[in-house]
């Protein structure tokens, strides 16, 4: 076949390969030949054929290295690194004894393309959120922007660059884990990383020793991550460069105590990140790179959750093979893996006027964080254009989001937006509203908000008693002191000053033009 990029009238990519004598294997639509950037060679010297090119699309991947370039990138490396010329001496050379695995597992790759190609997207079809929604309701009771948003932070791992963070902020047994380990039950398993502990240096010492570098070095590349239950958000304060995608690559340094010498990390960006805590407690850096979530606790999602727990526990073998067989639910697991199959490089907005207008339009103050907030919903729309990418404008591996991806990315963001403005998790701030606001005006005896100074300040005491009423579970006064409170006086929610009468003990005072 004719290669777009070579020109009308020049030599075809198998006539290139032929001519020069580099080695390669024609396969349908596909060619594997040599990897000029990695430059793999056996166990006697030969070159490795890990570098899968699609000729449908002028794309190539490398099965060892994951270098995925365009055609003509590849052609002009690989005359600089002719692979006839690059033999190993005897000294040199060492032997592969995965030599022969490879070649199984590259064999396998280009099978799954073929099938993904061939099998898979021709049944795909648009996919709206409602429908997104309601599939991932069979495991996710309620919760639907919850699941829905967590969905897409982890789908954005297979974009360039616009990958989302989440943290799930909530008191333990609230579910805070188990939507996004849910969740990710529908990703390749070779693309996720769950840590149920991590210390806050552990993290670094991971990784592949690079000769060259005379580094560690760790690709965490189009990878979802999830801390479950993390009691360390000091991880995250190592992370802050990783997170707000300084840079690809971070280059860390850590010392070994027991050898007295210094370790060069090198991080690879950029993964998905969720972290999930019952430490309700921010640090007001990590709320700036996270969109703060927290579980739905309402009585019917409690009740439902039993029920599903009951149906699944009786019979755990029959409930895994009715979710196994959900026609819905196995479609959605062969999309993703087409969507990580189409390895798209770029997405851009066709109409990003609309997005400035719809964004500012809701903004009577432009705040600085709010260059923050823009970035998350462009990340939402591009997640949108990813999960229907088929029927979008495609140039080449770049996808062209629509005024539907905008439209529902601001859907979902007005929904995240009120807790995200004041940097609060939606526990700390729907507490607020459901029971600091409601038991001020009940000890004030009036409908009207009062202004702080002429109203009655509420003590903790009155605070936990109202959590019971509201909630039905109990709240310690540790917890409401040393967490909840600084967080919402740091929103600029509430005041604390002194009480009068008990100089020992504080009052807690909603601001009237926040909530009027």
């Amino acid at each position: 076949p004719d290669i777009g990029v070579l020109g009308e009238g020049e030599d075809t990519i198998i006539e290139i390969l032929e001519k020069n004598r580099w080695p390669h294997v024609p396969n349908g639509d596909y060619i594997s030949a040599w990897c000029p950037f990695c430059r793999k060679l056996d166990a006697r010297g030969d070159s490795i054929l890990s570098f899968n090119i699609d000729l449908g699309t002028n794309w190539g991947e490398c099965g060892v290295c994951h270098n995925n370039v365009k055609l003509d990138e590849w052609l002009e490396a690989l005359e600089k690194s002719n692979p006839n010329q690059v033999k190993e001496s005897p000294k040199k050379r060492r032997p592969n004894k995965q030599t022969s695995e490879d070649g199984a597992k590259l064999e396998q790759k280009i099978e799954e393309c073929r099938r993904i190609k061939e099998e898979i997207i021709p049944k795909l079809k648009p996919l709206s959120k409602e429908v997104l929604i309601e599939t991932l309701g069979l495991t996710i009771k309620h919760d639907e922007q919850n699941k829905l948003s967590t969905f897409l932070c982890q789908l954005s791992a297979y974009t360039k660059d616009s990958q989302l963070n989440l943290s799930y902020n909530a008191p333990s047994s609230t579910g805070k884990s188990f939507i996004p380990m849910e969740i990710a039950k529908l990703f390749p398993k070779e693309d996720i990383i769950e840590l149920a502990y991590c210390s806050p240096t552990a993290f670094f010492h991971d990784g592949i020793y690079d000769e060259e570098r005379d580094a560690f070095v760790k690709d965490y590349s189009r990878k979802i991550i999830i801390f479950l239950d993390q009691p360390h958000p000091e991880v995250l304060a190592r992370l802050r460069p990783l997170l707000s995608h300084d840079q690809k690559e971070i280059i860390s340094k850590i010392t070994e105590a027991s050898r007295l010498k210094t370790r060069t990390i090198i991080l690879i960006g950029y993964p998905a990140v969720v972290f999930c805590t019952a430490g309700l407690h921010i640090n007001e850096q990590e709320a700036t790179r996270f969109l703060l979530l927290s579980p739905e606790t309402s009585q019917e999602k409690i009740r439902e959750s039993i029920i599903a727990t009951i149906k699944k526990e009786s019979d755990n073998d029959n409930y895994q093979s009715w979710l196994n067989g959900h026609p819905g639910r196995n479609l959605l697991k062969e999309r993703i893996l087409a969507i990580k199959y189409e390895k798209i490089q770029d997405i851009k907005i066709a109409s990003p006027e609309k997005i400035e207008e719809r964004f500012l339009k809701e903004k009577k103050a432009l705040k600085p964080k709010n260059q923050r907030d823009i970035k998350r919903v462009i990340a939402l729309v591009k997640c949108f254009a990813l999960l229907n990418l088929w029927w979008r404008e495609r140039k080449g591996p770049t996808v062209i989001a629509d005024d539907d991806d905008i439209d529902s990315a601001f859907e979902l963001w007005s929904t995240l937006s009120p807790g995200q403005e004041l940097d609060l998790p939606p526990f700390i701030y729907d507490m607020y509203q459901e029971v600091i606001l409601p038991a001020w005006r009940e000890k004030n005896d009036s409908s009207e908000f009062e202004t702080r100074g002429q109203g009655q300040g509420l003590s903790r005491n009155e605070i936990v008693k109202k959590h019971w009423a509201v909630y039905n579970r109990s709240l310690s006064i540790y917890q409401l002191s040393a967490e909840i409170l600084p967080m919402l006086e740091r929103a600029g929610l509430i005041v604390q000053e002194k009480d009068p009468g008990d100089l020992r003990q504080k009052l807690v005072y909603p601001f009237s033009n926040i909530v009027s």
